[in-house]
């Protein structure tokens, strides 16, 4: 079994999942009686587990300590925002930064509703667990 198979096997399940849907309050009109609650988004079954298996890996595995996520993307050059994260050339990265990119994206989503979904959505998810794929295959 390869290392990273745990969590390259999210490729194909990603691809034909709807990963998740934006929920939005429309019974309640905002008044003090009945306020209306901030939209949110509903992640599919996929990704929750997705998230749980990026987590189990980084603490059981010597590569990368989920705290430090932030450093390693710094020391890579990358920033821990949306835009720099998304424009990382994943094609030469390590191992250790990929989870880096990975836990910060699912970190993301604690600060910015819908951040997780962004990452998905445009593929960077996917390209980041092929470099995995591609690291295991080497």
């Amino acid at each position: 079994m390869k290392k990273y198979s745990v969590l390259t096997k999210y490729i194909n399940l990603l691809k034909n999942d709807i990963v998740g849907e934006w929920s939005c309050d429309k019974e309640n009109d905002g008044s003090s009686e009945r306020p209306m609650h901030l939209p949110f988004v509903i992640y599919s079954i996929t990704v929750k587990k997705l998230a749980d298996d990026i987590y189990k890996f980084a603490k059981e595995s010597n590569g990368i300590v989920p705290s430090k996520y932030a450093e390693i993307l710094q020391a890579n050059g990358i920033e821990w925002g949306y835009d720099s994260m998304m424009k990382a050339d994943a094609s030469e990265l390590d191992a250790q930064c990929i989870l880096a990119l990975l836990i910060a994206s699912l970190r993301a989503e604690r600060f910015c509703d819908g951040a997780l979904l962004g990452f998905i959505e445009s593929g960077a998810v996917t390209r980041w667990l092929k470099r995995l794929q591609k690291i295991d295959e080497a």
